[in-house]
């Protein structure tokens, strides 16, 4: 196996990533700066081929997404976590969710959150219009939209970001997810091309969303004080102010920056949602959340497949094509994203956590401002909103506020929440492109970020100049195509690399729990097991059984190896006690077997005695994949011995039923060994 690059020896930027991505980007700048309404034309020529000959692919794309998916979460692969088997979430749930649901789409529900259904219901894909059945199926279509099709896409993309980063030490780049497939090559031409195409979906994905954010906010300025005109040049200049927010964000970092945004931001969408659904009919909110729940879990499968191939129209280019390829083009940024924040969770965690939360928020969402809307059209006779919806989008939740309490102070609230998204989704997509141009390093010179947060705002403004949302839509859903074929391969090497686990884990398990304490002091070893399950050891003697009777086993397992013509060592690490054998043979055979000391607060039902110390501490066993969970102080040298040769007895089993396999996992251990604090 070809070594990975030494990042450590390395520029920041990998250039072979960095100039193409770049070219594409100034090559798009320029042509469109150069003649903005040859360039709306083309958006519009290449919209409508794509619309015509790959919608088909599309919605075939997402539904194996969200398919695989969720079949991943519920089979045995469930269980297997984001990271070494020991390791923690790094974030609490509402810290995560806050963060996720910031970068995932909480602009779209702002924007599209009152104007799709009241369209939808003006003007719905069949049936009569302004009906009760077209309000249904305009809910209906709302939450098909930005239901669990979304967040499979983005799901999706993290969960094979955050398994090949965290669990396997590759890279935190897309190129990664094809490692299975092709091996090393990741780290030359075609993993540099997968990653230049996610940079320039994530650009032009984060553009479109950038460019919807200031026409919202535009519009909702213009509402407040109507001195400031709705046009392209405000909307530029509000795209060079937050993006200058964008770039202080950013220079803060992820701790500083993005998780305190996505904190407030959570806040103020929770304060925006709550008060809706309390001056609104509140009834009728709830009774229409769990019909149109029911509805959209009734006709799934129906939806996903409908391109309306009998009825030809826009339709279907301009709404569920132009919202799946936009998510398509934006996952790797959210991708990436939300793997990052996510190491340490299980599979079934991370996938029903990403997926059942978020959508049923946005249920919830849709239901509120949604519901509240049409209830207004159709109850209350506030049918001009249909008028004023249809002649500017961006303005539709502001019109909505009228006809409700604290009308300018909802509309400010909405304006800062859009500034505060647009500002979160900016600099999460600043250090996500940054991380792709840069081979997955996530520690880079701070002019790289404010580059690229630069870039996303100049190229939303272009987009602006060269047609407004049709030239945004084009962008998103062309620059989604390629993305989605990358997608479903990264999804086969997903599948292939759990396959492997599964071997790895009935292999490796199959004698964890096998030998214990006292399997050769004869039949009276269970009084000695009994005296070690409620004695709770101190520092002192745990360190002390590492350093002799731990560190001459697996001394002794080294030299025996060593006479048997195999490559061994063993190292003790002082500052964190810790006796390590590392196995190498034939470049295939990497075998590691760990001792570490780790701390754990003492139980209630100890002795009073042994209360007044707050901690004790075990010896437990570490192998490759992590911690294994049981503890071996006190074990007998023979039993020391016997456990080491079972658990490498068992990778072996391992590398012979996996041929072929390599051991993705060198740098993910060599990392955690040196950097995890074994007592924490």
């Amino acid at each position: 196996m070809a070594a990975a690059p030494d990042k450590s020896k390395q520029g920041a930027l990998l250039l072979p990533v960095f100039i193409p991505a770049v070219a594409v980007i100034a090559l798009l700048v320029i042509g469109t700066l150069s003649s903005p309404e040859l360039a709306g034309k083309v958006f519009d020529s290449t919209l409508a081929w794509i619309t015509r000959d790959f919608g088909w692919f599309y919605m075939l794309a997402v539904a194996t997404f969200l398919v695989f998916i969720v079949a991943v979460a519920v089979s045995s692969w469930g269980r297997i976590k984001l990271g070494p088997d020991h390791a923690e979430a790094e974030y609490s749930f509402v810290s995560w969710f806050a963060m996720l649901f910031s970068a995932g789409y909480g602009i779209a529900l702002l924007f599209f959150g009152v104007a799709e259904p009241i369209l939808h219901y003006a003007d719905p894909p069949s049936g009569a219009p302004e009906t009760i059945g077209a309000a249904r199926q305009a809910m209906q279509i709302a939450y098909f939209h930005w239901g669990f099709h979304i967040w499979a896409i983005y799901g999706l993309v993290g969960l094979v970001l955050a398994y090949f980063a965290f669990r396997h030490g590759l890279p935190l780049s897309m190129r990664s997810t094809l490692y299975p497939l092709i091996g090393d090559k990741i780290y030359g031409a075609p993993g540099h091309a997968i990653d230049t195409f996610a940079i320039l979906g994530t650009m032009f994905g984060i553009a479109t969303t950038l460019g919807l954010s200031v026409i919202q906010i535009n519009a909702g300025l213009n509402y407040l004080w109507p001195a400031i005109p709705v046009g392209t040049m405000v909307q530029i200049i509000a795209i060079a102010v937050i993006t200058l927010c964008a770039i202080g964000s950013v220079v803060a970092g992820l701790d500083k920056g993005i998780k305190r945004l996505s904190m407030f931001n959570m806040a103020l969408v929770l304060f925006l949602v709550l008060f809706v659904f309390a001056v609104g009919p509140t009834v009728h909110i709830l009774e229409t959340f769990l019909q149109n729940t029911g509805s959209y879990l009734n006709n799934i499968v129906e939806r996903t497949f409908n391109l309306q191939a009998y009825t030809k129209s826009d339709w279907i280019g301009n709404w569920t094509l132009f919202i799946f390829g936009w998510t398509i083009a934006w996952a790797p940024f959210v991708g990436l994203f939300i793997a990052k924040i996510s190491r340490g969770r299980t599979i079934r965690q991370f996938v029903f956590g990403v997926m059942l939360v978020p959508t049923i928020f946005t249920f919830f969402w849709f239901a509120v401002f949604g519901d509240t809307a049409l209830n207004m059209v159709m109850n209350e006779g506030y049918t001009t909103l249909i008028g004023m919806v249809q002649e500017d989008q961006a303005i539709a939740l502001f019109k909505l506020y009228e006809r409700l309490p604290w009308t300018n102070v909802l509309s400010f609230v909405t304006v800062l929440l859009i500034i505060t998204f647009f500002v979160t989704s900016s600099d999460s997509g600043s250090l996500v492109i940054d991380s792709l141009a840069s081979g997955g390093r996530m520690d880079t010179p701070v002019w790289q970020r404010i580059f690229w947060a630069s870039a996303e705002g100049v190229v939303a403004a272009v987009l602006l100049l060269a047609g407004g949302l049709g030239a945004l839509q084009t962008a998103a859903i062309a620059s989604a195509l390629p993305f989605a074929v990358i997608i479903l391969i990264a999804a086969v090497g997903m599948w292939r690399a759990l396959v492997i686990e599964g071997h790895r884990h009935s292999s490796l398990g199959s004698h964890m729990k096998t030998h214990r304490r006292g399997v050769n002091e004869g039949p009276q070893y269970w009084k000695k097991r009994l005296a070690g399950m409620v004695d709770f050891p101190t520092h002192e003697s745990v360190t002390e059984f590492i350093q002799g009777p731990v560190q001459k086993c697996l001394e002794q397992v080294r030299d025996e190896l060593a006479e048997q013509k195999w490559d061994a060592k063993v190292e003790f690490d002082e500052e964190y006690c810790r006796s390590v054998l590392t196995v190498e043979h034939n470049d295939d055979v990497h075998f590691v077997y760990e001792v570490r000391r780790r701390s754990y607060q003492r139980p209630a039902f100890a002795l009073q005695s042994d209360q007044n110390k707050e901690l004790y501490y075990r010896a437990e066993v570490f192998l490759r994949q992590g911690g294994q969970a049981y503890d071996v102080f006190g074990f007998e040298p023979t039993d020391i011995i016997n456990d080491v040769i079972n658990q490498f007895e068992n990778y072996l089993y391992f590398r012979h039923v996996s041929p072929g396999v390599l051991p993705w996992d060198l740098e993910q251990h060599d990392e955690d060994l040196h950097t995890k604090e074994p007592d924490k």
